[in-house]
């Protein structure tokens, strides 16, 4: 009686391992995919039955990071007919059905990112857990930056220079420098996730030069840039035009100083050089005139 108690039990036993063997498995090859936008992926999904495909029922659900608490039917396949949301026809499909639950999505799009949840059905066997789920994240490269400034530009003024994306998944970082005419990394203040500036006090004009912003991510990094030139001091500007022609014309009256000694110098050697052969000429015809006169000459013989 004892040991035909304990086959029954045993007999339980053995069905009950059976029955739970034998039922349906699902299972996720991946808990993450990542994709860049436009291209297409495959989102995994296996399971295992003993039963008959002939009642097979496959439902893809996502719910969005935009709005996770309302999730979306992406794709179901139920008795051999397949039913596509209306907003991914001609974008989703199985890629191995009924063998297998992998879905295909072409063309993505940022809306596309979510979590995705695999549900198995195959009547008369009970799914166990029968739902698996991955996480699927689009990567979007930086878009092209904006730059913008705003402030005096005037020496001794302030100037502020701004930068913002419109997109990047991950999100962009955001770098400033000055490249010319010498490469310097600047302090950034983040203005959010998407947007990053620069204060600049007491500007002179060192600060002028180019200046660039940088968006970067594990896609690429895209630039723009802003020319910086600022303006002297109105009062700095005029003195140093005050000071050039006041040393113009110190030196311009020096040498006309000059012009007036060598020429004032000139005409007076000229002028002693003709007195002196002029009294030359008056001593000589005086001489002359004594030798010869009649009056002297007639003394002479007395």
């Amino acid at each position: 009686m004892v040991a035909t108690g304990r086959r029954a039990l045993w007999s339980l036993c053995v069905c009950f391992a059976a029955l739970h063997t034998n039922a349906l498995r699902v299972t996720m090859r991946v808990s993450t995919v990542e994709v860049v936008r436009g291209d297409f992926v495959i989102l995994p999904c296996s399971f295992y039955t003993s039963s008959p495909l002939s009642r097979l029922n496959i439902i893809w659900t996502l719910a969005p990071l935009s709005s996770p608490e309302s999730p979306i039917q992406v794709i179901v396949y139920d008795h051999g007919q397949i039913i596509e949301d209306p907003s991914l026809i001609g974008r989703v499909g199985f890629t191995g059905i009924p063998w297998s639950a992998d879905i295909m999505v072409n063309d993505t799009r940022v809306s596309d990112a979510g979590i995705y949840r695999c549900m198995v059905n195959n009547p008369p066997e009970m799914a166990d857990p029968g739902i698996g789920e991955l996480l699927l994240t689009v990567l979007v490269a930086p878009s092209l930056p904006a730059c913008q400034w705003e402030g005096d530009m005037d020496a001794g003024g302030s100037v502020t220079l701004s930068c913002s994306v419109a997109e990047g998944i991950p999100t962009p970082e955001i770098h400033w420098d000055k490249i010319k005419p010498e490469e310097i990394s600047l302090p950034i203040n983040m203005d959010g996730e998407l947007s990053g500036s620069v204060q600049i006090a007491n500007v002179s004009s060192q600060t002028s030069g180019l200046y660039r912003c940088s968006a970067s991510n594990l896609l690429g990094t895209e630039n723009c840039y802003i020319n910086l030139s600022i303006h002297s001091e109105v009062g700095e500007s005029s003195s140093g035009i005050l000071q050039g022609v006041l040393l113009t014309l110190a030196m311009s009256l020096m040498l006309l100083s000059l012009l007036v000694l060598v020429i004032w110098l000139h005409q007076t050697g000229q002028d002693g050089r003709r007195r002196v052969s002029k009294m030359e000429e008056e001593e000589e015809e005086g001489y002359n005139e004594i030798q010869y006169t009649p009056s002297l000459m007639k003394r002479s013989f007395v």
